[in-house]
């Protein structure tokens, strides 16, 4: 093994063919657009950091912020105690 190269893992989902034809994706792009749908709902959740999320995804951090951003999700997590904290300490 390359130093630097991520060890990875394969996985396999069975779904319906269906489903791609549905979507108008090819499997390796259904196969993308999971990686990032799920990337983007665990990061929304707080379950993981951006950082961790870009690289579910596959993409690099700025490309992950721009994939939050046509999910409507904040790239910012702070809950409204924070944002009421960083108020009070704003002085």
């Amino acid at each position: 093994m390359t130093q630097g190269q991520p060890i990875t893992t394969s996985i396999t989902l069975n779904l319906p063919e269906t489903v791609f034809s549905a979507l108008r994706k090819t499997p390796d792009e259904f196969a993308q657009k999971m990686r990032i749908a799920a990337a983007v709902k665990w990061y929304e959740l707080e379950k993981i950091s951006q950082d961790k999320a870009a690289e579910i995804a596959g993409l690099t951090r700025a490309e992950f912020i721009q994939a939050l951003s046509r999910y409507h999700v904040s790239p910012f997590q702070y809950t409204e105690a924070d944002l009421v904290r960083e108020m009070e300490n704003a002085d």
